[in-house]
């Protein structure tokens, strides 16, 4: 069945608007932390918060099979609204940490309606394809998180409520434009019923076990990769004498991955969604191995190596989300989708505790070579025989 032409790029304009709130805390974390007269300890706390808040999210919503009970486009819809205005609340003038984290939390339980469920949209459109229809979708989603960052590191955002104001305005937009213009797809099978055992039973399907324990690899080492960045340019800087501009090469860095799910995504095509992932996990972690190497390079060098992590990082990311999708029936497509998600970004909240509480112990240059277990599980259950 041919599709309109309009359906995938809606589909990927709305998920950029709408995940633009994901890191739009993060952006402005210097500012808040200011604000609210706090230590750098709260970091890891904030960016942990709207981790939880989506694990949360995406596990009620996987129990419930909100994604396949549901028109996915209505969904989408009211968690971009309920989004934009969690993530406004960080303007509000008598903030305090409560409700800082509150904020950050229910940001990340509303972005559970819209990251797993858009690509649940795209699945009811492209049965054959689904690859390369992720990895423009993961790649607007990448897209949307390094926004906030680009905006903080431009003449744009000249106060940081500028970026929380813009991120939720695009959100909210973002989820009319899906509801309106994409409706459910040819494709769909909608489930009648809830089926609470369906989580296990998923488990017992081993391809779909496969491709789940690769992505929880590569989400080990991605999201604490992303969060600090920041941190290690801001080091990179001070140690070189450099004068490097945070923000901006922060969202160079994420946003490149962007384009490598796109062009990962065109790949697959040729060579298959399994040695697309397989390859951009060996090169991450490969980059890991490496990192303490790379602060010791010149600025161009440094900056080079952190892009190419960047690139890297991020490829595998749609393919896995296509060999889940493609591992089960189609009724449980979202539900398979979105518990993937839940135990993907509970193992975020892992890594990224653990570069927090290793920040104040070891060297920044040697913070990031933990990440390198994620890439290394990630390939081994990717490889492993059990297809049968």
């Amino acid at each position: 069945m041919k599709q309109k032409l309009h359906i995938l790029p809606i589909i990927i304009i709305s998920q950029f608007a709408c995940t633009s709130t994901w890191f739009a805390g993060n952006a402005i974390i210097e500012s808040l932390t200011k604000k609210l007269d706090f230590g750098a300890d709260i970091v890891s706390y904030v960016i942990s918060s709207v981790q939880f808040g989506f694990i949360i999210g995406t596990l009620i919503f996987g129990i419930l099979m909100i994604a396949d009970r549901f028109s996915p486009s209505k969904v989408f819809m009211v968690c971009a609204f309920l989004a934009s205005i969690s993530n406004l609340l960080l303007v509000y003038p008598d903030l305090n940490v409560g409700g800082l984290l509150f904020a950050r939390f229910s940001t990340g339980f509303f972005l559970a309606g819209i990251y797993p469920v858009g690509m649940k949209i795209a699945a009811d459109y492209y049965e054959k394809g689904l690859g390369k229809a992720l990895g423009f979708l993961v790649g607007a989603l990448v897209l949307g998180t390094a926004f906030p960052f680009l905006i903080k590191g431009s003449p744009l955002a000249n106060h940081p409520d500028t970026v929380i104001k813009l991120t939720s305005s695009i959100t909210a937009i973002g989820g009319l434009f899906l509801f309106f213009l994409v409706p459910n797809g040819p494709f769909r099978v909608a489930s009648a019923t809830i089926k609470l055992d369906a989580g296990p039973q998923l488990f017992k399907n081993k391809k779909f076990k496969k491709a789940a324990f690769g992505y929880f690899g590569h989400m080990w080492e991605l999201y604490a990769f992303w969060a600090f960045t920041p941190i290690a340019i801001q080091f990179f800087a001070i140690e070189s004498a450099s004068e490097i501009s945070v923000s901006l090469w922060s969202g160079i860095v994420i946003a490149l991955g962007g384009l490598s799910c796109a062009y990962g995504g065109l790949i697959s095509q040729r060579i298959g969604s399994k040695k697309v992932a397989l390859i951009a996990l060996i090169a991450s972690g490969f980059l890991c191995s490496i990192s303490p190497i790379l602060f010791s390079f010149p600025i161009y060098l440094f900056l080079a190596g952190w892009c190419l992590w960047g690139i890297a990082v991020t490829a595998d990311s749609p393919q896995f989300s296509n060999l889940v999708a493609s591992a089960v029936a189609p009724e449980l497509k979202g539900t398979a989708l979105t518990l993937v998600n839940c135990i993907g970004f509970a193992t975020t909240i892992i890594s990224i505790q653990l570069l927090g509480s290793l920040q104040s112990i070891v060297p920044i240059s040697l913070l990031f070579i933990p990440l390198a277990i994620g890439p290394l599980f990630g390939v081994y259950h990717l490889m492993a025989k059990n297809d049968k």
